[in-house]
C-alpha cells in the first residue's frame, strides 16, 4: 500500500532529474566505429572479433531494453525495478548480461571485464558495466559498453576517456565496500 503512494512522487522527482541527461551522439557508422576502436586496443586483436563484438554489443544492447520493457529514462526505469513494477534493467543487470552474451563467443583475443564506479556525490548511486578488452589487459585499457546510460542505445568509450564516470575494477570496489561494512558493525557492535 505503501509502495503505491509513494511511488508517484519518487516518479516525478526523477522525471524532474531525467531531463539533465546529455543527448546521444549519433554516428554514420557506429558499430565500425566501435570495432575500429576495440580492434585498435592491441596489435593482437583480431578484426574479425572487434567487428564481431562491435555488431553483438549494438545489437544486444537493442534486445536488452526490450527485454527488459524498457520505455522511460534509465533513472525511471530504475525507480520502477526498485518499487517492483518491473523484474530488470538496472545498470547491472545490463552488464551481466552483456558480459554474458560477449562471452558466449569465446574470443580468443578480447576478454570481457566488469567494472564499478561509485558516486561523485551523496545523491548518486553506483554504476556497473561491462568493459571489453584485450586478452591480458585490464579495465584501463578497455573500452565500456555501457547500455543502461541511453536505455538501451549503446554508449561506449575507452575507459579512460568516460568522463562521467570513475571506473574501477568491480572486485576492488566490493572488496572495499565489505572491509567498509565490516568497520561500520565494529563501531556499532
Amino acid at each position: 500500500m505503501i509502495k503505491r503512494l509513494i511511488t508517484p512522487f519518487i516518479l516525478m522527482g526523477v522525471l524532474v532529474l531525467a531531463g539533465c541527461a546529455a543527448p546521444l551522439e549519433v554516428s554514420e557508422d557506429p558499430v565500425g566505429d566501435l570495432a575500429r576502436t576495440i580492434q585498435s586496443l592491441d596489435p593482437a586483436v583480431d578484426p574479425a572479433e572487434a567487428r564481431r563484438a562491435a555488431e553483438i554489443s549494438y545489437s544486444h544492447a537493442t534486445q536488452l531494453a526490450q527485454d527488459y520493457g524498457v520505455t522511460t529514462t534509465p533513472i525511471l526505469h530504475n525507480t520502477k525495478v526498485n518499487t517492483g513494477l518491473k523484474e530488470r534493467g538496472l545498470c547491472f543487470h545490463y552488464a551481466i548480461d552483456m558480459q554474458a552474451r560477449l562471452e558466449q563467443e569465446e574470443f580468443k583475443t578480447l576478454v570481457m571485464l566488469r567494472a564499478i564506479a561509485e558516486p561523485k556525490t551523496e545523491f548518486n548511486i553506483d554504476h556497473s558495466t561491462a568493459i571489453i578488452a584485450a586478452r591480458g589487459a585490464d579495465i584501463y585499457d578497455g573500452v565500456v559498453l555501457d547500455p543502461w546510460r541511453y536505455g538501451g542505445d549503446l554508449f561506449w568509450s575507452p575507459t579512460t576517456e568516460d568522463t562521467r564516470y570513475n571506473w574501477e575494477p568491480r572486485l576492488d570496489v566490493l572488496r572495499r565496500k565489505g572491509e567498509r561494512l565490516v568497520a561500520r558493525n565494529a563501531v556499532s557492535g
